[in-house]
């Protein structure tokens, strides 16, 4: 422990303290009063150290179940039904992608499609990857993949080409892969037919 007290600095540098420690001649003003650990005062700085190299991200572990929520293409249609918002009795079609944050009753025709917690949707759905983060009831149709979340609930009869779901999801009804044949993508914006 060093001592500062100012009665300490009258006493002469050669002389230790009750610690066993000396206290510091007084410097000239033109040397520097700092110094590093093991470095005399006035002894010339090391030179920076090199910067570390950047490190490489540790990929995630082959556990973890990562799904990357389905984006729009640049230019496409988005539709995002916002919290608190209801929707009821329509048919949203010529789709790139449809995001459900608040209550949604009806047929979609869709790329990509996105229900949030704390998001519903009640009705039918065609499309080609879907993720359920909220709630879905009605007759989905996942013609490419099928991701429920931890926090997601699927009920009904649903279709999928691969189904993902993290421990914590729901799935619950009539649920069946897709054979080969059925799972072509949806066909481009402006060439889905209406739903039945």
């Amino acid at each position: 422990m060093l001592n500062f007290n100012r009665s300490d600095r009258s006493t002469d540098a050669k002389t230790p303290d009750r610690n066993g420690l000396r206290p510091l001649a007084p410097q000239p003003a033109s040397t520097p009063a700092t110094a590093s650990i093991g470095r005399p005062l006035g002894a010339p700085a090391p030179a920076p150290a090199a910067p570390a190299p950047a490190a490489t991200p540790t990929p995630a572990p082959a556990a973890a179940i990562v799904a990357e929520a389905p984006q729009a293409q640049e230019g496409g249609a988005k539709l995002i039904v916002g919290r608190n918002v209801k929707l009821k009795g329509v048919e949203i079609s010529d789709c790139e992608m449809i995001v459900v944050e608040g209550q949604v009753e009806a047929s979609v025709s869709s790329k990509g499609m996105q229900i949030a917690r704390p998001g519903s949707l009640k009705g039918t759905a065609v499309i080609d990857v879907a993720e359920i983060d909220g709630e879905f009831s009605g007759e989905i149709t996942a013609r490419s993949r099928l991701v429920v979340n931890g926090t997601g609930r699927v009920s009904g009869t649903i279709r999928y080409g691969s189904l993902v779901v993290a421990e914590g999801g729901e799935v619950v009804g009539d649920v069946r892969r897709l054979d080969e044949s059925a799972q072509a993508p949806v066909k481009p914006a402006g060439e889905v037919s209406g739903l039945r």
